[in-house]
């Protein structure tokens, strides 16, 4: 049990003997009591805010209840000191033995320290990525990707069963446009002289080889022929090579899927009939008319009945059509479908998009409300576009893709751990700005370096250890001061960091905090540059210096165990 959770369990125990002894009723709700460090470190090293939630439905005042609790838990023995502030919290100062003791329970539990039981018996669906199936990925992809990949490692982390799906959205419009120009390719690679892309088509170099393939397979038996004989057959293989594309793009990245669930299969198996018919079961679905647009409204519009979801009931705006006047189902019927096939295998739902699809949020919310009877979490992330840079200057767009910067020629320039990590630097709504110079720049100011720089500190450390011959099976921790302990307190608040960016769906939480722990043990570090007595190493104190080692071992631990959730590999050496 970690020291949080220690805590709070001393605090539940502490509420129970004040039960006991009458001086809180019995049945009082404590979930929402929390043990966190204070904002302010000089008021302590833990902070509860019992008092404060429990006094009203208990019936007393808030600051005879903190006083009462404070009594309590000043009985512990891991406790200095406890006191009371303002209206009735309370802050805890710990003995400098149990932040030892801490270290230590970092050092045994190596890998696992931080790793929870939060999520033991939930199996989360995270679905991210999701690009249209038409070509490599590029930067615009590359956020959502990592976010996705990166939360899905967190709730891992934190104890829940996760399934990582891609949704191939391959039946709608834009996969027919991709075969029209596989085709045109084709053509080409029959020896055909095809001028200028036609506007409307994909005109990247990467549907060359699809074009090659097409030749090969069928020599020049679809060149005159009409679209309704080959339409079919080329939207497939099309298709299918660039999921083997999409699939190389992400494994540069270290993102790979558990599941590829495709659209045209899910219409094909009539789940959108059978999402429907569950509805209107419930009254969720009607036939009805869709209101005129707002403002001038076009001379070809007229009112048309349409199967309607009851969408207002769950939030949105209006109803909402599951089908076209044609009968096909709309882009909205279809992820309706979709969802309600997640939700048979998954206690949750996390979908990951780009936040161009803002305004379609509240209907799915609302369709998967009521597709799960309101039984299911169900969250959407938005994520930002990324403006690629280059020393401030905007970067030209690939002449493979065509009119996009690539994925792959990004993670080929700097590194799939730099890009990684970067995406996490800022929230997932925030904008934000990769520039080709300043993430691999050598400075505080770059996080992805900042933190490796750490962990490299550290390993160098074990290595010149190793060669001055020092061998600390054991330590003295003891002798750790209270700068020195300091750190260990960032240290210890790992495994809350993992559980509220869990709950939150946040995994930039991780890379904040692992950039604070680095800043904290860079700070450490260089005060031996002033002061000799403060270097980690000293040849003539080998107690001390084994005490030190401890530290820095405990601190690339969890750095380590924080890039792991990141998907970044820990940096041993900066060359």
């Amino acid at each position: 049990m970690t020291l949080y959770a220690r805590f709070a369990a001393h605090i539940d125990a502490a509420l129970d003997a004040m039960v006991a002894s009458g001086d809180l009723p019995a049945g009082v709700e404590r979930r929402n009591v929390t043990v966190e460090p204070p904002r302010d470190p000089s008021h302590g090293d833990l902070a509860t805010n019992a008092a404060m939630v429990l006094a009203k439905p208990a019936g007393t005042n808030p600051r005879a209840l903190a006083e009462k609790l404070a009594d309590e838990l000043e009985k512990l023995g891991e406790v200095q000191s406890v006191s009371v502030a303002g209206p009735g919290f309370i802050n805890m100062t710990l003995t400098d033995a149990t932040w030892r003791d801490e270290l230590q329970a970092i050092l045994d539990a190596g890998e696992g320290y931080g790793r929870s039981t939060l999520g033991e018996g939930v199996t989360v669906n995270v679905e991210y990525v999701s690009a249209n199936p038409t070509g490599p990925m590029h930067m615009g992809h590359c956020r959502g990707a990592v976010v996705g990949d990166a939360l899905a490692s967190l709730l891992e982390y934190a104890g829940h069963k996760v399934v990582r799906e891609y949704y191939v959205n391959d039946a709608g419009g834009q996969v027919d446009v991709l075969a029209r120009s596989a085709h045109l390719r084709y053509r080409e690679a029959l020896g055909e002289d095809i001028g200028e892309i036609p506007e409307g088509l994909y005109p990247g170099d990467y549907l060359k080889p699809v074009g090659d393939a097409l030749a090969h397979r069928y020599g020049p038996k679809f060149v005159d022929a009409p679209e309704s004989e080959w339409l079919a057959e080329f939207r497939k293989t099309a298709v299918a090579d660039m999921l083997v594309m999409i699939k190389a793009d992400l494994a540069l990245l270290g993102i790979h899927h558990d599941l590829f669930s495709s659209e045209a299969e899910l219409q094909a198996a009539g789940k959108p009939a059978d999402a429907e018919a569950w509805l209107r079961a419930r009254d969720l679905v009607y036939d009805g008319v869709l209101e005129a647009p707002k403002g001038e409204t076009p001379e070809d519009w007229e009112p048309v009945e349409l199967p309607l979801f009851r969408s207002t009931k769950f939030g949105d705006d209006q109803d909402r059509p599951i089908k076209k006047s044609d009968g096909r189902w709309t882009y909205f019927g279809a992820d309706l479908a979709y969802h309600f096939q997640k939700a048979q295998s998954a206690d949750q739902l996390i979908d990951i998009w780009g936040a161009d699809h803002a305004g379609t949020v509240k209907r799915i919310v609302a369709a998967v409300a009521a597709l799960t009877e309101g039984k299911t979490r169900f969250d959407v992330k938005l994520v930002q576009m990324v403006r690629l840079l280059r020393g401030g200057e905007p970067v030209k767009m690939s002449k493979r893709a065509g009119n996009f910067v690539t994925l792959a020629d990004v993670v080929q320039e700097v590194g799939k751990d730099v890009v990684r990590f970067t995406m996490l630097t800022r929230k997932a709504d925030a904008q934000m700005d990769f520039d080709f110079a300043k993430v691999v720049e050598a400075s505080k100011d770059n996080p992805v370096f900042y933190v490796n720089y750490a962990n490299a500190r550290i390993a160098s450390l074990q290595r010149k250890a190793q060669e001055a011959g020092i061998d600390c099976p054991n330590a003295e921790l003891s002798l750790l001061d209270t700068d020195e302990l300091s750190v260990v307190k960032l240290a210890a608040q790992f495994p809350r960091i993992v559980e509220a960016a869990a709950l939150a769906r946040e995994p930039h939480r991780i890379a904040f905090y692992l950039y604070d722990l680095a800043a904290a043990f860079h700070a450490l570090w260089n005060q031996g540059n002033d002061n000799p007595d403060r270097r980690f190493l000293l040849p003539d104190n080998t107690g001390l210096t084994c005490a030190r080692l401890y530290l820095a071992r405990g601190i690339g631990q969890i750095i380590r165990n924080g890039l792991g959730i990141m998907g970044v590999d820990a940096v041993q050496e900066m060359k």
